[in-house]
This record gives C-alpha cells, sequence and structure tokens, in this order.
C-alpha cells in the first residue's frame, strides 16, 4: 500500500501563503511604477485629463454627498504670464532651476528647523508636487513619500523644466474645485492668465500651500513676502 504524502503543517502553510501574498504585492506595485513612468513620458507631448488631487477631490463630494463643479482646461506656458510663473516659483520653489528634482538645502533647513524645535519648514520642490498631484492626491505617508522619492529623478530626466512648470502650473489646485492657472485668474480676477500683473500674481502664488483655505485677497502678508523675493530674484 502506498503511503500518502504528510499534510503541510499550518505553519508551513501560512508562510507560502505570506510568501506569496508578498510576491504578488511586489509585483503590483513594480507595475503600478512602470506605468507611473511611461505615464510620465507621455506628458511631454500629451496634457493629462486628470490627475489624483482632481479623483480625490470628485470621490471626497461624492462620499459627502455635497455638490462639487470642476474648473479644468490646460493652457500653453506662454500663454501664462510671466509675472505669475516668476511668482509660483518665488513661492514654491526659489531655486527651481538650480536643482534636479531635490532641493538638498532646503531639505538641511528643514531638519535643522526641526532638530531646533521650530516649526516645520516645507522643503518640497515644484517636480515633487508635481508628482504628488499627478499620481498621489493629497494624503500623506512614508510609502508614498518613497514612491514620489523614486518618480521626481524620472520627471526631471523625461521632461524639461519649462515643461515641469508647465504641467505644475496647469493641474495645480488654486481652490474649491478650481485647477490650473487659466481657470484661477477666471475665477479670481475674471481675467484669463497671461493677463495677470505682478500683485495678483503673487497673491494667486500665496494660495497654494492652503488652496482650499486661503483667498487671494487675504494674503497681504505673504504677497509682500513674495513680491519681495521675486524683488530679489531680478524678477
Amino acid at each position: 500500500m502506498i503511503a500518502k504524502p504528510p499534510i503541510p503543517s499550518q505553519t508551513k502553510l501560512r508562510k507560502n501563503l505570506f510568501l506569496s501574498a508578498v510576491r504578488w504585492l511586489a509585483i503590483g506595485v513594480a507595475v503600478l511604477w512602470l506605468l507611473s513612468v511611461l505615464l510620465l513620458i507621455a506628458a511631454r507631448w500629451i496634457d493629462p485629463p486628470t490627475t489624483a488631487v482632481h479623483i480625490e477631490r470628485r470621490l471626497q463630494a461624492w462620499a459627502r454627498h455635497t455638490p462639487y463643479h470642476e474648473r479644468y482646461k490646460f493652457v500653453p506656458l506662454n500663454q501664462i504670464s510671466p509675472d505669475l510663473q516668476h511668482a509660483v516659483i518665488a513661492a514654491e520653489d526659489g531655486r527651481f532651476y538650480q536643482h534636479h528634482g531635490f532641493d538638498w538645502h532646503q531639505i538641511q533647513l528643514a531638519a535643522e528647523n526641526d532638530l531646533d524645535g521650530g516649526r516645520t519648514r516645507g522643503a518640497s520642490t515644484i517636480t515633487q508636487q508635481l508628482v504628488k498631484n499627478l499620481f498621489f492626491g493629497t494624503n500623506r505617508s512614508i510609502l508614498r513619500k518613497g514612491a514620489e522619492f523614486t518618480l521626481v529623478p524620472v520627471a526631471e530626466l523625461v521632461l524639461s523644466k519649462q515643461r515641469i512648470l508647465e504641467l505644475y502650473l496647469n493641474v495645480v489646485e488654486w481652490g474649491p474645485g478650481v485647477y490650473g492657472a487659466e481657470q484661477a485668474c477666471l475665477y479670481y480676477y475674471e481675467t484669463p492668465a497671461r493677463n495677470i500683473g505682478p500683485q495678483q500674481a503673487a497673491r494667486l502664488a500665496a494660495v497654494l500651500p492652503a488652496p482650499l483655505k486661503r483667498r487671494p485677497e487675504r494674503m497681504n502678508k505673504y504677497t509682500a513676502i513674495i513680491l519681495e523675493r521675486m524683488r530679489q530674484m531680478g524678477w
């Protein structure tokens, strides 16, 4: 009589299931990363029809049963006022044209500020914020930061600085349901983005860190700071 093979122990079964789950999770993460890379490459020529932040806001409105009207229109960089371009760089990433995706100088300052017990100082670059907007939404987590860290160099490699700025200015959230410079200028000032002057540009740039809470007309203090930074940068 042929003996039956031994039945695997419960411990071995659990170990095999765990390893299988880890393997499939790793494959899933790799596929998502490769898809993100392909989308970044496509963004050299194709304007994004939507972003993770746009989708997140739609889902939030649906879950809360609140009205939601999305304003989003992509325009070329040459149709966005140079004053607005300069104001956003001065406010968000003063070393935009010097770094390659990460501003290590600002990261060091932020770390020193934390060690001194001071208020945390942001160090995200425009490239980092673009990647976050496109793929991750507004949530904060170590996993998101890790994935962002791997995609930022890719964005800098496949996209020019001008294209990164153009994409960011067009997809970034500027108010409830308001995305991009063109719609922000129409929403707040009833004029296209190409007509915005330094004062209005600085006020709009001051809104970006908290677009659902801030309004340009209330940003007197931050507007003055941004205008001074623009002056110091020769704009």
